[in-house]
């Protein structure tokens, strides 16, 4: 996956997210939040190592 994808993927999921805390399903919106978290902090990591 490039930067690109992954960047939207990312951002994606933080819309999804957003939605769910929205439409009140708390732990679904948590756990895609917790995801697009850790994507982006793995994305980030490897930009740094790299």
């Amino acid at each position: 996956m490039t930067d690109f994808y992954k960047d939207i993927f990312v951002g994606l999921l933080f819309v999804i997210g957003l939605f769910g805390f929205i439409s009140g399903a708390f732990i679904v919106s948590a756990v895609v939040f917790a995801i697009s978290a850790l994507l982006s902090n793995m994305h980030l990591t490897s930009r740094v190592q790299s």
